[in-house]
């Protein structure tokens, strides 16, 4: 049960004065928030931070007022001049003090409000924008009229939000202010000497700085207020994590020891050596998996540094001791892939595999899931058809997921689910490098191995961007290429959030190709069915087609040695991890593999800094860092698909120094007081509730 202090902050948005049903649509909108399910709260507007402020300190006399500046006037009501018939002209309403004389304009003014609200004789307070036209001053529809006895209530100092289109800012600011008044006083959950260090104020007085401010630089990113928050939603990040972390040390696991049969088997029939980190990244599984713990690792690969051999061995482990094992991967194709790259090994190992995806139906399927849980299945290699609830295991040790961050935690959970006593060890890989600071955030309850070498052999490869108008000479290349038996890549703008435009533009290149060199070119895209997808990959693979042209909305996952030459149209629309991740399907054979990036003119720095990096550098790890100086962590996790929180107040400078110090905070109040019974430790609860971190609350419970 959530604490009853905090039921004001998470009551629904439409409680407040003024707000109805549509507000709330509009809010879901502003914060992004899925459009079922999930409702706006007070709490989600008190996160919702100022960028910015008006200033309406300056209180001239009318002759002092200026053109263009935000001015607040005390002025007498002289005249109204109501616009005549059908006339477009404006309502006009004469004011004065004694310096001047200003006029307040209103378009399709509302004659019996205005002669309520500025009545003739009266004395107003009013705030805007000062125009002049032609030698008249005039205030065109002033953000603010109040009387002598409301002039408190006008803020001075009023901060501007974020809107969306049909949220006006005055409506929101309204709203925040009542959102405010309900904030209850919290307890302190930071610790004091910390506090005072950095010169903070308490959560209260933090918000009330935030939205009622009394200058610009208290909503300042760099200012206390807003350092103070993001420092909050870091250690309830990091507490999360270390809690999840610490549970799952303490659950029992299995301990697990093979006797290497199966790997020295798999080891003598690899056509190359394993790299060092290969072999400690092996080392450090096997002591997981025979620890009395679950194991729960992460392991990163850059393109091409042997995580499929380091999964193989890994299962082949649980194998050994009498188990099963089952790897989870986002797509059918590289389901297949996995499965094709697998077998010859495992076969000469004695290891029986078996796929399973959303095309196996009938008869194919009731048999591998008979087989399955026979324990006639050794690995079975699937997608998220791996958890659904009619796949059970006869003894699942062990569940590797490729490209974690495709997969949500509860998808994770739910195959690690399927081991005995509901908690299968996991080992999760990424060929996505992922830079230190997202580890930290969104991975902090995993142990992490680095693939940080590439096999012996494997050559550099050379990238070189063209500019788009350099077309004839790309297409030369490439029949020069082909005459050279070489294959090639050509991958088709990425035009987010349209995959037909996706289809029509690579629908068009392959048939501009195809007119060119024949039926050497194939075409791949999302919209063809699972058979016909790998017809058309099993020809480029078996060399039948020379050009494989394919849009951006699957992955090319077909491993092809041969394969030496990578297009890419529009590389500028592309973030640089993704054309890192592309430029990785070449470069696998001995042949000297070539990455052509073509670009549009008129580059914005981002995209120019993009293609430069990518020239100068084919370090996942380097390039990763710099994915995220350029994009920030939500997009090169692509958080909207996984369920990965993203931050509302943590994106501030000092964001890096902010966090190691929570890591630091989190691990000491877990060590000092890990039933969270002292003073702090009741705070620390509420700040779990307030940044929503509940799934590491109901473990702490239970």
């Amino acid at each position: 049960m959530r604490p009853s202090i905090l039921n004001p902050l998470f009551a629904d948005a439409v409680t407040l004065d003024g707000i109805g049903p549509r507000f709330s649509v509009l809010l879901k909108k502003l914060f992004n928030m899925p459009a079922e399910g999930h409702t706006p709260h007070i709490l989600n507007l008190l996160w919702h931070m100022p960028t910015g402020v008006i200033d309406r300190r300056h209180q001239p006399k009318i002759a002092g007022a200026f053109p263009g500046q935000i001015a607040t006037l005390a002025v007498q009501i002289l005249k109204h001049k109501a616009p005549h018939g059908r006339s477009r002209a404006p309502y006009r309403i004469q004011c004065e003090d004694e310096s001047g004389r200003l006029d307040l304009i209103f378009f399709h003014g509302d004659k019996r409000y205005l002669t309520k609200t500025l009545p003739v004789g009266a004395l107003r307070y009013v705030s805007g924008r000062v125009e002049r036209y032609g030698d008249q001053l005039q205030m065109p529809h002033p953000d603010y009229i109040v009387d002598a006895d409301e002039f408190e209530t006008l803020p001075l100092i009023e901060p501007v939000y974020p809107l969306t289109a049909g949220l006006s800012g005055k409506i929101l600011g309204k709203a925040l202010q009542q959102a405010l008044a309900k904030l209850p006083k919290l307890p302190e959950w930071q610790d004091a000497a910390w506090l005072k260090k950095m010169g903070w104020a308490d959560i209260n007085a933090s918000l009330t700085a935030l939205h009622r401010p009394e200058d610009e630089a208290d909503i300042s990113p760099v200012a206390p207020p807003r350092q103070r928050l993001a420092y909050d939603e870091l250690l309830a990040n990091q507490l999360a994590l270390a809690i999840v972390r610490s549970t799952l040390k303490k659950e029992a696991g299995r301990a697990l020891e093979g006797d290497g049969h199966i790997r020295a088997k798999i080891l003598k029939t690899l056509p190359f050596a394993l790299t060092a980190s290969q072999e400690e990244t092996l080392k450090e599984i096997a002591a997981d998996i025979a620890a009395p713990h679950r194991m729960l690792r992460l392991l990163q690969g850059d393109v091409g540094s042997g995580k499929t051999v380091v999964s193989l061995m890994a299962m082949a482990i649980a194998v050994e001791a009498g188990a099963q094992a089952a790897l989870m991967v986002p797509t059918e194709v590289l389901a297949r892939q996995h499965l094709n790259t697998l077998q010859p090994w495992a076969d000469q190992a004695g290891l029986r595999l078996a796929l399973l995806t959303g095309r196996e139906k009938g008869v194919s399927r009731r048999q591998i899931l008979t087989l399955l849980a026979e324990g006639k299945i050794d690995i079975l290699i699937g997608t998220h058809a791996l958890f659904q609830h009619d796949v059970e295991f006869k003894d699942l040790a062990l569940a590797v997921i490729d490209e974690q961050h495709r997969f949500g935690v509860h998808q994770r959970l739910a195959l690690q689910s399927k081991g005995r006593g509901g908690g299968a060890n996991v080992l999760v890989m990424t060929a996505t490098p992922i830079p230190r600071t997202l580890l930290l955030t969104h991975y902090g309850d995993m142990d992490v191995s680095k693939l940080t070498e590439k096999p012996a052999g494997r050559k550099a490869i050379k990238t070189v961007a063209i500019p788009h108008d350099r077309l004839e000479d790309v297409l030369s290349a490439v029949g020069r290429a082909m005459g050279e038996d070489a294959q090639i890549y050509w991958v088709c703008p990425l035009v987010e959030g349209s995959q037909k435009i996706d289809l029509a533009a690579a629908e068009e290149r392959y048939a501009h190709l195809k007119q060119r060199f024949g039926s050497a070119v194939g075409l791949v895209h999302g919209q063809l069915k699972g058979t016909e997808k790998d017809t058309v990959m099993a020809a480029f693979a078996a060399g039948e087609l020379s050009i494989l042209v394919s849009t951006t909305v699957i992955e090319v996952g077909v491993d092809v040695s041969n394969a030496s030459v990578m297009v890419i149209e529009h590389a500028e629309c592309f973030g640089l991890a993704q054309l890192h991740q592309l430029r990785g399907r070449v470069g696998r054979g001995e042949a000297q593999s070539t990455c052509l990036l073509l670009y549009q003119s008129n580059l914005s720095e981002t995209a120019r800094s993009r293609l430069e990096i990518m020239r100068q550098t084919d370090d996942g790890f380097l390039i990763a860092e710099e994915d995220l100086r350029l994009r920030g962590g939500g997009e090169v996790l692509g958080t909207r698909q996984s369920g990965i929180p993203e931050f509302q107040l943590a994106n501030v400078p000092g964001f890096e120094d902010l966090l190691s110090v929570a890591r630091d905070d989190a691990k000491l109040i877990l060590e000092q007081d890990p039933t969270f019974s002292t003073a702090r430790g009741e705070a620390l609860r509420l700040l779990l509730y307030l940044f929503e971190c509940d799934e590491a609350i109901r473990l702490f419970q239970a």
